[in-house]
């Protein structure tokens, strides 16, 4: 019950406000190219949204818990309320969650996107590099989460994208987590800072040296930090098979 209650906290129906960085900066227009907007569909009918990452020029990553009925990817946005010229709108023609997925431990929290046509790279839509399966990132280092939506608990959400840094931490901050797994997910977020990633932000990549390391899983209700992600590099023999299928 309490992973279902942290992730009902990092997606949510648009009319209960879209998620985003706390604490964190507007991010140079187009300076994340690989950045992909997730307009969901639930099961419900309802509408929402999460972030996700370009890897190639026809998948997408995100969380598994933004499965929907039906989604559309938005590269090259920086405002996504504004029909910009750099945007490709896209439609997702295979959602296909991690086999091992679970809804209430939120283990295994990965979900490939296969497009219905590739994107075309241009300099605001480019893809990301993912790890090797045996790079792990270790606990001390700075890496960055960027998204859509809400800039606090309380706040307006915001439509141009922001990113915010936030430290890599050991297991030990994460025990509160009962299901927290350090093989397989990310504990992010000094709990002295007020920084973290919040609502709508779900899907979305942790960002160290301009790798891919992780996916915005879930987080508490408050915001407080840490948050957990899932940790990519272990994923990564299975994303090869997908995108090689």
């Amino acid at each position: 019950m309490q992973a279902l209650l942290l992730l009902l906290v990092l997606l949510l129906p648009s009319e209960a406000g879209a998620e985003e960085i706390i604490d964190g900066v507007e991010s140079n227009p187009h300076s994340r190219p690989y950045m992909a907007y997730l307009e969901i569909t639930t099961d419900g009918g309802y509408l929402a949204s999460c972030g996700g990452f370009l890897i190639t020029q026809q998948f997408v990553v995100t969380a598994a818990h933004c499965k929907g009925r039906d989604i559309t990817v938005i590269l090259g946005a920086h405002d996504v309320t504004k029909k910009e010229s750099t945007q490709q709108k896209l439609k997702v023609q295979e959602q296909i969650v991690h086999p091992d997925y679970n809804f209430f431990t939120s283990l295994n929290d990965i979900m490939l996107l296969k497009l219905k046509r590739s994107a075309k790279l241009t300099i605001a839509v480019n893809t990301v590099p993912l790890p090797n399966r045996f790079k792990f990132i270790r606990p001390g280092r700075m890496c960055r989460a960027a998204g859509w939506g809400k800039t606090g608990v309380t706040d307006p959400t915001s439509d141009t994208l922001r990113e915010v840094k936030l430290r890599i931490m050991d297991k030990e901050t994460c025990k509160d987590y009962h299901h927290y797994d350090y093989d397989f997910q990310v504990c992010v977020g000094s709990p002295s800072k007020t920084r973290s990633a919040y609502r709508g932000d779900s899907g979305g990549p942790l960002l160290c040296a301009g790798v891919a390391h992780g996916i915005v899983s879930y987080g508490r209700r408050d915001a407080k930090p840490p948050a957990v992600f899932t940790r990519i590099s272990p994923y990564v023999p299975w994303i090869n098979k997908v995108i090689g299928k």
